[in-house]
Formats: C-alpha cells, structure tokens, sequence
C-alpha cells in the first residue's frame, strides 16, 4: 500500500511539475528584486513626441518615483506583476522542458541534447503560452502603472489615486470593446517575447553545455549568474523596439488617445516610430529595461537551476 505522505513529494518531482514550481518561484523573485527598474522603464516608453518628458534618465526616474510617491511608488504594481509573472514564468519554464523532453523522445540521440533550432523552437512555444495565458494582467499593470504616474498629459498635473485591479479591468471590458479589449496589443507583445524568450533560453543552454564540454563547473552560482545576464542582455538589445510598441499598444487607447499612439497595425507603427523618433525613440527607456532584464534573468536562471535540481534531489 503506498504511503500517503510520498504522495504529495512525487507529485514534486515529476520534472514537468518542479519546472513550474521552480520557473514560478523564481520569476516572482527575479522580478520582485528589479522591480523599480521595470516600472521607470514603462514611464521612459510612455513618453511619446506629445508629452512633456517629465522623466529623464531611468536612475532620475525612480528618484522621481520615489519623490512623488514614497518607496511604495517603487513597487507600485509589484503584487500584480508577480501574480503574473508567476504562471507567466512556470508555463514558460515548463513548455520548454515538455517541448525538449518530447523532441528527444520523438528523435533520441546519445547525447541527450538540443540542437540550436530544435531549443529556438521548444522555447518559443513557451514563450507564446506563457503570453497567451497571462497577458491581460500584463496589460492591466501597465495601465496601473501610467495611472498612478505624474504624466501631465494623463493626469492633468494632479497625482491620481492609484487605481484598482479589478476596477482597472472592468474600465477596459466596458469602455474599450469587451474581453478581448483585454488582449489589445498582444500581437506586437508575442512578436517581441517570443523571439526574446528564443535568444534568452536557447543562448542560457548553449552557454550551460558549452561550460560542460570545458569540464568546467556550471553548478557556480557566478557562471549561471553570467549566462543569464549574458542571455538576456543580447535578447534584450535585439528585440527592444518591439518591447516599446508592446507597452504603447496596451496604453494606446486610454485618455482619449492623448498619449500619441494610434496605429494601424505593427508595421506601420513600427515605421511611424523610427520616423518620428529615430533610432532613439525607438529605443527609449532601453538603459532602464537592460537594468531591470539582466539582473531579473540572471536572478530567475540562478533560482530556476538551483531550486529544480533541489527538488529532483529530493
């Protein structure tokens, strides 16, 4: 008869399940620890042609935070987000293994690896799930985060009370088109994710097998450190435009469309943008984003590695 206490502890270690408990735990602490980075990031891609640059410089911009609403403007939207980012980051972690563990099931081979197209494809299928699953909390934070901001286009001068979750989303469903106003901008947020979370993951595994074929020791905190931020500073630099147009997609149709940004489609904002702004708008706020990524994924890989390895050992 089999113990009843074992049970709950196979459960655990069932790879596909202590990928998602460990790819969980370790996006809600990742982005936990950067998350003043990630909201001054949002306020540095908010700042269209039209608006009056209230922000400048992602270190004056928390300072700002901070000044106008105390140390809990540094993590104003944090709860949220590490609601989100905790299945956001679990399925992500968890496709991808399932993904790998299914193409090497498909097609064996005796060293039990990956090659680089087979991890682009497992970890992009990750990617667009883990978007797909939780993208309206990803819209509704940074809503909340433009709302609670000292943007006098959006609030006339004034510091506006911070705004609820559900009041956020219901605002959305009945003033913008229903439910699927809630995932208004997911396609330009897929089309920069998914390419991310390829670079970022495929670049990790390499680095990772690449430090196994040298004998060197990758269970160091500080290689899996540097391979993480490593990673996802290189994905982070190649797909930043399409991060901006996310984040102005999701905020596009609030006040009216005073914040500037009304596009047609991906392309064209994609052309609007660098025709407008230039190179530098295009990536503005990208200081602020690689400050908050490459701790966040270094962090997260660091936790990810060592907390899934604990469990399998247990």
């Amino acid at each position: 008869m089999p113990d009843p206490q074992s049970q709950p502890l196979a459960w655990l270690k069932d790879p596909s399940n202590a990928s998602l408990i460990a790819g969980g735990v370790a996006g809600a602490v990742s982005r936990t620890v950067v998350s003043p980075f990630e909201r001054a990031k949002i306020l540095l891609q908010l700042q269209g042609p039209g608006s009056n640059q209230a922000y400048n410089g992602m270190f004056a911009t928390i300072f700002k935070m901070y000044s106008d609403e105390g140390w809990r403007g540094l993590f104003r939207g944090n709860t949220l987000n590490c609601i989100r980012i905790f299945p956001y980051s679990a399925i992500q972690f968890a496709v991808f293994e399932n993904c790998k563990n299914t193409i090497l099931a498909k097609w064996p081979r005796p060293s039990h690896e990956l090659t680089s197209a087979e991890r682009v494809v497992a970890s992009s299928m990750g990617g667009f799930l883990s978007v797909l699953a939780t993208y309206p909390l990803d819209l509704i934070r940074a809503r909340i985060s433009v709302r609670t901001a000292s943007l006098a286009k959006l609030d006339k001068g004034k510091l506006m009370k911070p705004p609820g979750v559900w009041a956020t989303a219901r605002e959305v469903v009945v003033n913008e088109g229903g439910v699927l106003a809630l995932y208004r901008g997911m396609v330009p947020t897929s089309l920069g994710v998914v390419p991310y979370v390829a670079i970022n993951f495929t670049l990790y595994e390499k680095l990772r097998e690449s430090m196994s074929q040298s004998s060197r020791d990758f269970s160091n905190p500080g290689w899996k450190l540097a391979a993480g931020a490593f990673s996802s500073f290189v994905g982070g630099v190649l797909i930043y435009p399409l991060d901006v147009l996310r984040k102005r997609y999701q905020v596009s149709s609030m006040a009216g469309g005073e914040l500037g940004f009304q596009y047609r489609s991906v392309g064209a904002a994609l052309v609007a943008m660098f025709r407008d702004e230039g190179f530098t708008g295009a990536y503005k706020g990208l200081t602020a984003n690689l400050y908050k990524i490459v701790p966040s994924m270094a962090v997260s890989w660091l936790v990810y590695d060592t907390l899934r390895d604990s469990i399998e050992r247990l």
